[in-house]
């Protein structure tokens, strides 16, 4: 029997309700008319606020406080209006009530499978409980992902990524475990032994951040080795805003050679928003959770207006998450998109977070909008960093960024100038721009630092 004949008999049961040349891991519920979405979000948001009511102090507490209980939530309006939101830190107090879990969980730790937690990078670690139920349906929300954008059960995966305590690319791992695909795993390894493998293995699939995908690219060029000629076909990435910005995406495609895509998630609420094939940003999954776009005082925004992300899991059984805050800011899109999905589209995945902002001369800035004007600038690569201080009057900021390779030290000038005057054109504010030398800016394993804040810290 063949290679091929083996993947083939190994997929059989999984593709049996699916052919293997369709768009859609599930076109029932990722092409499901609005008026049937908005159906199934309020049944499901009614049981699960019954769920969490009945089961987890914390919720009960908090929904007693605010006067009302499950069945007094009639429409999607009453959950919007009524229903408090929630943050990270709501989750930490209440897990402080009796460490580990406290008053956040509903099910008894007997039905833990996995413990993860949230960096802490802002203050005291969130811990993340999976049952076995949670972790097969974080791994399903890769799978749509890699459905949608062609990559099939005869690829094999290459994690680039040393394993820890986050959820991360652990998610990523379980989707690939769903799709039935080949896992090699690069943790543990140095760069250049990632690399090697890479070379020797032929991986189709490369997964890692954004930004070190870049860098492996740059090593491998030190080391004699061409990214484009291997065997990758695909890289996804998560973690951080990549391919959805122009500039990063276009970084990635040509050093490998291959198509990238991203997943947008919140490792304590789910991988909630995988990448649109068409490469438009990523769709939220609605047929496992729930999102509104407030404003900052709380109400929703308009179609196509920029937005904090505030979600709702339907999958996140053990420790419920319900409207809650990630402070992450999305433009959001209703209308049927071009891929086929009528799952509300966040256009350009994560644009920026609402803790980060900037105030210059009385516009609010966010770092990742920067970000996405690299690419109106010829010469200019995607390694940036973004600095702010206190002024006299506002916030002072100086966009650091490297050039592209080859680019002559003699340009540099010019092209400050130039992203100034397109910072000012699309933006609307003036920001100091230094050019500094290629490989000047550091590199990352996980998440890229993009945003120093030199601002003094308020109590």
């Amino acid at each position: 029997m063949s290679l091929q004949e083996v993947y083939a008999l190994r997929s059989q049961p999984l593709l049996s309700s699916r052919s293997q040349s369709g768009a859609f891991w599930n076109e029932y519920t990722e092409t499901m008319p609005r008026e049937q979405l908005d159906q199934l979000h309020l049944k499901r948001l009614q049981a699960l606020l019954r769920y969490a009511y009945d089961r987890v102090p914390f919720y009960h507490n908090l929904y007693g406080e605010m006067g009302f209980a499950p069945e007094d939530i009639r429409s999607l309006e009453d959950f919007n209006r009524y229903v408090p939101t929630i943050d990270k830190k709501d989750l930490v107090n209440a897990q402080a009530v009796d460490p580990p879990w406290g008053d956040s969980v509903a099910l008894s730790p007997d039905y833990y499978i996995y413990h993860f937690q949230t960096s802490g990078s802002t203050g005291t670690p969130l811990r993340i409980p999976f049952s076995l139920h949670t972790q097969m349906q974080y791994g399903e929300q890769w799978a749509y992902l890699y459905w949608g954008v062609g990559i099939r059960p005869n690829d094999t995966f290459y994690f680039a990524f040393p394993w820890g305590m986050y959820t991360g690319f652990w998610s990523a791992y379980w989707g690939v475990r769903c799709l039935g695909a080949t896992v090699m795993s690069g943790g543990g390894l140095t760069s250049e032994q990632r690399l090697r493998q890479i070379e020797q293995l032929k991986p189709t699939v490369l997964v890692s951040t954004p930004t070190y995908a870049i860098y492996l690219a740059e090593l491998a060029k030190e080391l004699g080795i061409n990214t484009s000629e291997t065997a990758i076909r695909y890289t996804i990435h998560a973690g951080e805003p990549g391919p959805g910005i122009p500039t990063t995406r276009q970084a990635i495609e040509t050093a490998w050679g291959a198509k990238a895509y991203e997943l947008y998630g919140v490792g304590e609420v789910g991988a909630i928003a995988p990448g649109c094939p068409e490469q438009l940003g990523c769709h939220f999954g609605e047929d496992q959770g729930y999102a509104t776009i407030l404003d900052a005082s709380g109400n929703p925004v308009g179609p196509g207006e920029v937005g904090e992300n505030v979600v709702t899991s339907y999958i996140q059984m053990a420790q419920p998450v319900i409207k809650y805050r990630t402070h992450d800011l999305v433009r959001a899109h209703y209308d049927v998109c071009s891929c086929g999905r009528t799952w509300l589209l966040y256009e350009g995945g994560v644009l920026g977070r609402t803790d980060d902002m900037i105030t210059i001369k009385g516009t609010n800035v966010y770092p990742a909008a920067v970000e996405y004007l690299l690419s109106d600038v010829p010469g200019l690569s995607s390694h940036y960093e973004l600095h702010v201080a206190s002024g006299n009057l506002n916030d002072e900021v100086t966009v650091k960024v490297e050039p592209s390779m080859g680019v002559s030290s003699t340009s540099y000038h010019s092209l400050e100038r130039d992203l100034q005057a397109v910072i000012k054109a699309k933006i609307g504010v003036t920001i100091m721009v230094e050019v500094v030398s290629p490989g000047d800016l550091p590199r990352y394993e996980l998440k890229a630092k993009r945003f120093f804040d030199h601002r003094p810290k308020t109590v």
